[in-house]
């Protein structure tokens, strides 16, 4: 008797352990492949150089720890790839990273204002139909913007931290697997903002004790002005759709 029993408990426990570990430590990582177009400018001053910017595809990637500690807020890591390359046609002369370009020259730019992201975030909702993330985030652009016209080259570095604003909300439709999620990042200062927002529809391929995997398609539109940091002024967005998936461990 003393036997069955010992095995009987020792079933729940194996059976029951996921759970527990689900419930104390969640890990969430996930994987977006992204197709925007992108439009804008940058320079040194205020006098921005438009560019016309080739189409290309972005890739970015999260971490995301979750716990049940109330007086701790989660935390999550991100990284999104944004790069680019342009041309355009001087009207007018032009100085950028303390190079001059003489009107009529042809200029090609490559930018790369790559970021990751660190946030702390709340649930404020989380159960079966709804669930509401808030939360702070520091954004870490660092990259380069180059121009190229015959033999010159002009080149600046970029490196600025951002604070942002992190909202991530989902709602599951019962009974069919189906979800809608929105999120998105935002700050405003001074003459600069950032804005990045994202909405589509989730569907749950795998749910069960070991692992979660869902696929989402959505949208996403990245818009950022940016007066004087590091001395540089630009005026970029980036918008497209986006396809990508998620693991919960």
């Amino acid at each position: 008797m003393k036997k069955a029993s010992l095995l009987l408990i020792t079933g729940l426990l194996c059976h029951t352990s996921p759970v527990l570990a689900d419930t104390v430590l969640g890990v969430h990582a996930g994987f977006d492949y992204w197709a925007p177009q992108s439009k804008g400018g940058f320079a040194n001053s205020s006098q921005l150089q438009d560019f016309r910017f080739n189409d290309r595809n972005q890739s970015g990637y999260y971490l995301a720890l979750e716990h049940l500690i109330p007086v701790l807020p989660n935390v999550r890591v991100q990284y999104q790839s944004l790069e680019n390359q342009g041309s355009n046609t001087l009207a007018t002369d032009f100085t950028f990273a303390n190079v001059n370009f003489a009107a009529g020259s042809e200029l090609h730019s490559k930018l790369d204002l790559s970021h990751t992201d660190y946030v702390l975030y709340y649930e404020l909702l989380d159960n079966a139909l709804v669930q509401l993330d808030l939360g702070v985030a520091a954004k870490h652009l660092r990259g380069e913007i180059g121009i190229q016209s015959n033999q010159r080259n002009a080149l600046q570095d970029v490196s600025q931290w951002l604070p942002l604003l992190y909202l991530d909300t989902q709602v599951t439709l019962p009974a069919t697997g189906l979800d809608i999620f929105a999120s998105g990042q935002a700050t405003r200062f001074q003459d600069s903002h950032y804005y990045d927002v994202q909405a589509g529809i989730g569907y749950q391929l795998i749910d069960n004790l070991l692992v979660d995997v869902r696929l989402k398609l959505g949208y996403r539109a990245i818009d950022m002005q940016l007066d004087d940091l590091d001395n540089l002024y630009a005026e970029l967005k980036f918008n497209g759709v986006f396809a990508g998936i998620a693991v919960h461990f």
